[in-house]
């Protein structure tokens, strides 16, 4: 009689192990040496069948405690192990290789386990101020629902499912391939042990119909070019009491014909006159809540950036505003009458001073409401 090695030794388990630690272990030898990797190899055929003789005795707490107590003397006579091929081996723990390897089918208990409904992607257009401010919109969704003719099981008033003749109601079939005995999914019943006889004239037994939905949306202030919003529950139904997916709203903002976004922060260019600018001025500066006052200094040059605070872009997470940049555009005049272009030239005689080198970069400027 050849010695037996020990069992917990051919899973490369300790002697304590729990019972999910040796069934992890077990399929981790179960796919090394699985036949279809080790295809002729006979050393992988033995190893294959030895570490389904280990599983079986402890796996099994009275086996597990004969063996524990009195080794492999203390199973004699009982039934285990012995397995002459693989489709011993595949017979006694179909539940491990069925959930391991899938071999391209799948259980009727699968077949009827809840699944989630797909998630759903619209696009939505707003405008600029949209986006700033938030609004609220409707907009159509296609989607399926369950049919309301047959409440969503596919058959017809007045008739029922009726058992599956093909796998006779297990959802599966049964197929020996050389050492294998191999499940897979019914093709007549796709899993399912029952199938639709007198389907749904409204569906066509797909229990389903395809449905538009009109769905609120609530778009936050300060959302921008690319946000996603997600409203949840509102995607695809799921099956077998599955929940429903999720619907996703990309938004597309449109231009401004005065502002430009970056960030928090809105952006605009304000003509300012050339007296304004030399002498100083309150002038009107547009914003998204209307026209405001800023005040320009005396001396202010083209180019300078005047700030208002809190006149820009909400923060979606409530952290206030963002601030309005304007820049100041210095406008020259024409079309002078006499008496101008008598001043100006007044002017440029008493400036005789004035440098013609090419001028720094203009400070940026600060200033606040007035």
């Amino acid at each position: 009689m050849v010695d037996k090695r020990d069992y917990y030794a051919v899973l490369g388990v300790p002697r304590q192990a729990g019972a999910e630690e040796i069934k992890k272990a077990y399929r981790r030898l179960a796919l090394k040496y699985h036949p279809d990797r080790n295809q002729g190899n006979r050393k992988a055929e033995e190893r294959f069948k030895e570490a389904a003789e280990a599983y079986e005795v402890l796996n099994d707490p009275e086996k597990r405690r004969l063996y524990d107590q009195f080794g492999h003397a203390g199973l004699q006579g009982m039934s285990f192990g012995g397995f002459r091929d693989f489709e011993d081996v595949f017979a006694s723990f179909g539940d491990i290789f069925e959930d391991f390897f899938s071999f391209g089918g799948r259980s009727r208990r699968a077949a009827h386990r809840p699944q989630r409904g797909a998630d759903l992607h619209y696009q939505v257009d707003i405008g600029f101020t949209e986006a700033i401010f938030g609004t609220e919109t409707a907009i159509e969704v296609n989607k399926s629902e369950p049919c309301p003719e047959c409440n969503g099981n596919g058959v017809k008033r007045g008739s029922s499912l009726q058992t599956c003749t093909f796998c006779h109601g297990h959802g599966s079939i049964s197929q020996v391939e050389g050492f294998f005995r191999i499940n897979r999914t019914c093709p007549q019943c796709a899993g399912h042990g029952q199938v639709i006889s007198d389907p749904c004239p409204n569906c066509r037994g797909l229990g389903r119909v395809r449905h538009t939905k009109q769905v609120n949306l609530k778009i936050p202030a300060g959302v921008d070019e690319g946000t996603r919003l997600r409203l949840r529950g509102e995607g695809e139904q799921g099956q077998n009491a599955g929940p429903s997916g999720d619907l996703f709203i990309d938004l597309r903002v449109g231009p401004h014909p005065v502002f430009q976004r970056q960030g928090l922060n809105l952006h605009c260019r304000v003509p300012v006159s050339f007296v304004e600018a030399t002498l100083g001025a309150a002038i009107d500066v547009p914003t998204l809540s209307g026209v405001k006052k800023l005040a320009v200094p005396p001396g202010t040059q083209t180019g300078a950036i005047f700030e208002l605070f809190g006149e820009g872009v909400p923060d979606l997470r409530g952290n206030g505003r963002g601030n309005l940049m304007v820049e100041v555009e210095l406008q020259t005049p024409t079309n002078l009458t006499p008496r101008q272009v008598e001043l100006l030239q007044e002017f440029m005689r008493l400036e005789d001073s004035f440098d013609h080198q090419p001028a720094v970069q203009p400070p940026k400027l600060s200033n606040h409401l007035t």
